[in-house]
């Protein structure tokens, strides 16, 4: 699925210092998305990517800023389209997805890098998120509630 692909991309270049499309594509192929170079490079023209110097030389891929605005949007759209329901069992929240959706939402959750959650891990249609406290699970939970409506 494309959208998961793109969020683990954007995971995998905010984690490692990517260089080039086939560097990318080897690192994707190694979570196991099959892609070839001309896929990756589609995705990067999609997502908006471009080099940016790099920490010791060199250049990386990164987020344009405004396609870091573009992406919230699209994290929001994934979020809205998967989310069932959720409920709180004190610093776990448990989110329902429709059927096949949990790691499309659960990637989104992850992108959008809230404080709150320390991780998260997800199935089918269910994701587990462990969130630092129960009074910060309510505050996730009241995000996740504004998104979906």
């Amino acid at each position: 699925m494309k959208i998961n692909r793109h969020a683990k991309i954007i995971e995998l270049i905010n984690k490692y210092h990517i260089e080039t499309q086939e560097e990318l594509a080897e690192y994707l192929n190694r979570e196991g998305f099959k892609v070839t170079q001309a896929t990756v490079s589609r995705d990067i023209r999609d997502l908006k990517l471009m080099k940016v110097p790099a920490e010791g030389g060199g250049q990386k891929y990164a987020l344009h800023q405004s396609a870091i605005n573009g992406m919230n949007e699209k994290y929001r759209r994934v979020l809205r389209d998967g989310y069932v329901s959720m409920d709180m069992a004190q610093n776990i929240l448990v989110i329902k997805t429709v059927a096949g959706m949990a790691m499309a939402v659960c990637a989104a959750i992850d992108a959008m890098q809230w404080n709150e959650v320390v991780g998260s891990i997800a199935g089918d249609d269910t994701i587990m998120c462990a969130i630092r406290s129960v009074d910060e699970t309510v505050q996730v939970m009241d995000k996740i509630s504004r998104i979906v409506q």
